[in-house]
């Protein structure tokens, strides 16, 4: 907030035209007695053994996928926990259920979903009508990487991300617990 001017030396309120304010005074006063007894407050940074994995599973039936997307991105980071660092892989493990019901809203059934192969004129459009009979899990993956941060690490975190079609998967052993996303009514009032 202020500029630290170093061990015993003051704050530079009159050049930053803070000398007047009663709230800045007290902060001011605050700080350089701390820094006179020698407090400091450090940055929590999460060590390795304080990283934990947990599993979460959630259930898409009926869900904007916008909304679903961006709680499954704020676990698959590790953003729901205390230790959050967005340089540390604090991340969790999401199962995504049913995701062939999941509700998309306006006219998205009519938008194409693009993927490139890399060769020329390896441009491939598929429609999202298309998609929710053939591959539902796509349209999933693809709204949570949008809404993941462009780097190493994001690509690591979404390796945790499953999602299925039906209502079954595999992970009873980890007992994963259930998250209830809350639904907001799209009707206009």
């Amino acid at each position: 907030m202020f500029p630290y001017r170093g061990p015993g030396k003051r704050f530079p309120t009159r050049s930053l035209g803070l000398s007047g304010s009663p709230r800045i005074k007290d902060a001011i006063r605050y700080l350089e007695h701390n820094e006179r007894k020698g407090y400091t407050v450090k940055t929590f940074t999460p060590k390795p053994s304080d990283l934990t994995h947990e599993w979460y599973v959630v259930d898409a039936t009926d869900v904007v996928l916008g909304r679903l997307s961006v709680q499954v991105a704020n676990l698959l980071r590790g953003k729901n926990k205390p230790t959050f660092a967005p340089h540390a892989d604090g991340g969790n493990f999401v199962i995504v259920i049913n995701a062939d019901k999941i509700s998309l809203s306006g006219n998205k059934l009519n938008k194409n979903l693009y993927s490139h192969s890399g060769y020329p004129s390896g441009l491939r459009a598929d429609s999202y009508a298309e998609l929710l009979e053939k591959d539902p899990e796509r349209i999933i993956r693809a709204a949570v990487k949008g809404m993941m941060p462009k780097n190493k690490l994001a690509k690591v975190q979404l390796g945790r991300l499953r999602v299925y079609a039906g209502d079954q998967h595999p992970h009873t052993p980890n007992q994963p617990q259930v998250v209830e996303i809350a639904q907001v009514s799209q009707q206009a009032n």
